[in-house]
């Protein structure tokens, strides 16, 4: 009898470790890509909503499961109850979500710039700098150059709040170049991992084409009153910051200088910020009171209210920098729910949001509000757009995979609040901006 109750324990004992075996490696596969149609009870209770949802549109969908591993998509979507005191409760939910998977954030990391940047001047506090000072960029080589002008400002003098207007409005890389080397490397990053962003490594300009110690420098910045006294004097700087060094190679080959080269494209040296962290950043923007005091930007209400407004107005409603509807139409940069197609932007909705796209890879990180049908939702997305593997040949399927993949995310989760009872409506006083000012 002994013997019979000990052979039933083995093979009880064998059967669970295969569960447990084959758990793991749906979990694995499910990261990989390996295995495309996961059975949504195998999944986490976190990862299970999202999933579910988008299991429904096959039509829209479908690619994505049977193309994991080379779409590299990741989703967070935040869930939004208010409570009887304003406060609110968050509940996200993730798929395939993996801080450890590369991918290139591209213009993304210009919303914690842009924020640091406001950040800076509070704690510099010094009288007569504020974001509205005239900003002048210096040089002193062939590399870097000088900013003493912007046609795009009412009085034609660069500042720090029309680089933010126009990295928010249609994410201008100029801007965001200036404001890295008004910040430069340490500040940026050091502040970032000290709200506990770890992963965040912003350390280069972009759509230039700098080594690693040009990089590195940053020019002389010069800031004046309206008598032309200098009230604020950023000298220049080499960063002595030392980040993580990585091993990060994608694809298959890449062109340089017009040249194929068969081999995996370095990443190693580029730009880093989790959608977890995007994510993060954002909700601190938006929610600051419902963040950890150590995530929280040191902005005034002022500072708070610049962001959301600029964030979330469209191009042509901005006077000062003027944009045509031509080249910067209604959703030039609303990537969730619009697809950035041209056309008018959907009635009664706005949406707080920074995207990206660079090398094949697709971001947005958004804040969706209908103030009609009182729907807010967090929706943060990346997916990567390059079937062939071959970086640098802007042969990029943004039109066929990643626009209609992120317009149709938004669709989907956006119907899905729809039917989501709330037990208290949303009060978005705070969210509500004149865009004729």
């Amino acid at each position: 009898m002994k013997l019979i109750i000990f052979t039933i324990a083995i093979i009880v004992s064998l059967n669970t470790c295969t569960v447990v075996k084959n758990k793991k490696k749906i979990a694995s596969q499910a990261s990989s890509g390996e295995n495309q149609s996961l059975p949504v009870q195998n999944l986490l209770e976190k990862d299970r909503l999202v999933y579910t949802i988008m299991k429904k549109y096959p039509q829209y969908f479908e690619s994505v499961f049977t193309n994991l591993n080379n779409n590299r998509v990741q989703i967070i979507y935040t869930q939004i109850d208010r409570g009887k005191n304003k406060l609110s409760k968050f509940t996200d939910h993730y798929f395939n979500l993996n801080d450890a998977e590369y991918f290139y954030p591209a213009s993304t990391v210009k919303l914690p710039v842009a924020i640091l940047a406001l950040q800076k001047l509070n704690e510099l506090n010094i009288n007569g700098l504020d974001m509205n000072t005239t900003m002048i960029t210096e040089t002193d080589d062939d590399v870097h150059t000088a900013v003493y002008n912007d046609p795009n400002s009412a009085n034609g003098r660069p500042t720090i709040a029309n680089y933010i207007k126009k990295i928010l409005l249609v994410s201008d890389n100029d801007a965001f170049n200036r404001l890295y080397e008004f910040l430069g490397q340490e500040y940026i990053n050091n502040s970032l991992h000290k709200m506990g962003y770890d992963d965040v490594q912003i350390i280069h300009r972009l759509d230039l084409s700098m080594t690693e110690k040009e990089n590195r420098y940053t020019n002389l910045v010069n800031f004046y009153d309206s008598s032309s006294k200098i009230v604020y004097s950023k000298q220049a700087a080499t960063s002595q910051f030392v980040y993580a060094s990585r091993n990060t190679k994608l694809g298959k080959g890449f062109y340089r200088k017009g040249q194929m080269v068969n081999e995996p494209f370095d990443f190693s040296q580029k730009n880093r910020l989790s959608l977890k962290s995007l994510h993060g950043i954002l909700r601190s923007i938006l929610f600051p009171e419902m963040v950890s005091a150590s995530q929280r930007f040191n902005l005034t209400k002022d500072d708070y209210s610049f962001l959301r407004k600029y964030m979330s107005m469209l191009p042509r409603e901005s006077q000062y920098p003027a944009y045509d509807s031509v080249n910067y139409w209604d959703n030039y940069v609303k990537f969730l729910f619009t697809g950035s197609e041209k056309g008018a932007a959907p009635e009664g909705i706005r949406i707080f949001n920074k995207v990206g796209d660079a090398y094949g890879f697709l971001i947005d990180a958004a804040y969706i509000v209908d103030y009609k049908n009182n729907i807010e939702f967090m929706l943060s997305a990346v997916i990567h757009c390059n079937s062939d593997g071959i970086f640098n040949d802007d042969k990029y399927d943004y039109t066929t995979v990643g626009f209609p993949f992120m317009k149709n995310l938004g669709q989907v989760i956006y119907q899905h609040e729809l039917k989501r009872k709330k037990k208290q409506l949303p009060d978005f006083s705070q969210l509500i901006f004149d865009y004729n000012k």
